[in-house]
């Protein structure tokens, strides 16, 4: 039995040791978690005993992120976009920067629209859509272990999704309105250097070709069968990627590109004329 507030220095201690980048955050959602208070309340109980099941759960959880698991992992979610989803090592952990993918798609998205979410994952996109009630929506994924977590996730928010698996549009028929897209866009040489955490998770969901753009090369080749005509379809692409991922989808039609908070091209957009 210890006190929260010696845990919390202890776990930090352990944390920097093994190369956390912010280990006291790190602690003190575990610590949050395995008390179940929200993290702001923590503060209020630092002076209290830590025993039982409580602190069976957080030494578990501190020894999987001492091991460079990430801290998502470890706690099982990950907030996006004002929701809370399940995560764990079959899935992507979703990314702030995504968040401008998802702010465009529900801005494009219309009544009646029959929109996709390629490379689904766990399912994020799909789900705010769907949850918006604009347009039916459908996830893709080639990976069953990402649907089966999507699906959960659907479950758990109450959105109405149909969920489909294949190798990009191998996993559907017919054609959108709105196709919503986050491939994997890592290059080669990104695939070298990844940071710890990153390097846990699946590696078919991080692996974009040599140069990063193969799944966008493939998805352009097939959208003017699967893309409706009006309709848009929208990619986040990695750092220096958007002029060369608006190249590609330049024939089809206008394309755009959309800056995140932070001021880089992060996503493109192409109007088919």
């Amino acid at each position: 039995m210890m006190r929260a507030r010696d845990l919390i220095q202890s776990a930090a201690a352990r944390l920097t040791a093994s190369g956390s980048p912010d280990p006291e955050a790190d602690a003190m959602w575990l610590l949050s978690d395995a008390l179940r208070v929200h993290r702001g309340a923590l503060a209020l109980r630092l002076e209290d005993e830590v025993e039982g099941d409580a602190l069976e759960w957080f030494r578990q959880a501190l020894s999987r992120r001492e091991s460079g698991e990430p801290l998502q992992y470890v706690e099982g979610f990950a907030y996006f976009y004002g929701r809370r989803f399940l995560v764990d090592g079959r899935v992507l952990i979703p990314r702030p920067d995504t968040e401008t993918l998802c702010e465009v798609a529900l801005d494009r998205l219309k009544p009646g629209m029959r929109a996709l979410d390629l490379c689904t994952g766990s399912g994020v996109l799909a789900i705010i859509m769907a949850l918006s009630g604009q347009g039916e929506v459908t996830g893709a994924d080639i990976s069953d272990d990402a649907l089966q977590v999507a699906r959960e996730n659907a479950r758990l928010l109450g959105a109405k999704v149909e969920w489909a698996r294949g190798d990009l549009f191998e996993a559907v028929t017919g054609s959108f309105d709105l196709i919503a897209c986050n491939p994997p866009y890592l290059t080669e040489e990104d695939m070298l250097h990844l940071q710890p955490e990153v390097a846990r998770e699946p590696g078919l969901a991080l692996y974009g070709g040599a140069d990063g753009l193969n799944f966008y090369r493939r998805i352009a080749k097939d959208l003017p069968e699967r893309l409706n005509p009006g309709g848009c379809a929208l990619f986040e692409v990695g750092l220096g990627q958007a002029r060369g991922v608006a190249g590609l989808l330049a024939e089809l039609g206008c394309v755009d590109i959309i800056k995140d908070l932070s001021g880089a091209d992060r996503v493109v957009l192409v109007e088919r004329v």
